[in-house]
């Protein structure tokens, strides 16, 4: 056997041998990460909503700390949990960065798949966002959410729709959400759409404006009655879109007094 067919002869035993270890790599490797797969179950946690206080805050699950932080103003982040085996549920906490105040907690269960958690944070009040609802064609859909910042008023106020009418100036009502409670959500409330242009009020021709009109509860008189601030028929009213075109909307609105007469500041729209 000359030398040359020697070499060649451990050339591929050497081949086989390493072909053999890296088998042997792939098949740890494989098992490894089915022992990373099976032994515990990745939950994917989606954190969104609102933020209308000054503090940022951090999400926590059992010990883990997620690497998103919830700043002020909107957000929406997703990461993912994994339970330890023969671990079925895990308790998540969201805190204020700074403080440490606890926020929100929430017990987070293996079997029920992925999890979002959507909610508002606003005057140290945690409230669950609402959904919004569908675009419909010809229809105006809206949610509320009023923050009386300026008066601190307590009581429930309505929130009156309606049409206002420059010739002869007047207001006609549309519809109202009843009985709404400062920094709390209102139920969805749907009416037509209607042009601005090219209306006449008893026969004479007149512009119309879209206006939200805030009430004291159960009656037509204005939540700013015995106050320092009057009301001004078109430049005082809650956020709205146009009435013209279908829209389906959420506001988050707050006191913003201007020249003497109540006016409001977009805190957020959806």
């Amino acid at each position: 056997m000359n030398n040359s067919y020697k070499r060649r002869i451990s050339a591929l035993f050497a081949r086989i041998l390493f072909m053999g270890m890296g088998l042997s790599l792939l098949f740890a490797c494989t098992k490894s990460s089915e022992d990373f797969l099976y032994k515990g179950d990745m939950l994917p946690v989606t954190i969104k909503g609102y933020n209308g206080g000054s503090e940022y805050m951090e999400v926590k699950i059992d010990t883990v700390k997620f690497k998103s932080i919830i700043s002020t103003g909107r957000f929406d982040f997703s990461e993912a949990y994994l339970f330890p085996e023969n671990k079925e549920t895990a308790k998540l906490v969201i805190t204020e960065k700074n403080t440490e105040k606890v926020v929100l907690e929430r017990e987070l269960k293996k079997g029920d798949g992925a999890t979002t958690i959507n909610f508002l944070y606003a005057n140290d009040k945690v409230s669950d966002m609402p959904d919004i609802p569908a675009l419909e064609q010809g229809k105006l859909k809206l949610i509320y959410m009023f923050k009386p910042t300026v008066t601190k008023y307590a009581g429930p106020v309505d929130i009156v729709l309606g049409k206002y009418y420059w010739t002869p100036k007047v207001f006609e009502e549309i519809d109202r959400i009843k009985d709404v409670k400062p920094y709390e959500f209102t139920k969805p409330i749907t009416i037509a759409t209607f042009p601005t242009v090219g209306q006449q009020y008893n026969g004479q021709p007149t512009p119309v404006s879209f206006v939200a009109y805030i009430y004291k509860a159960g009656t037509n008189e204005y939540y700013t009655k015995d106050t320092e601030y009057g009301w001004h028929a078109t430049s005082s009213t809650a956020p709205k879109p146009g009435a013209n075109a279908a829209a389906s909307k959420l506001y988050v609105f707050q006191e913003a007094p201007n020249g003497g007469n109540m006016q409001f500041f977009k805190e957020l729209e959806l």
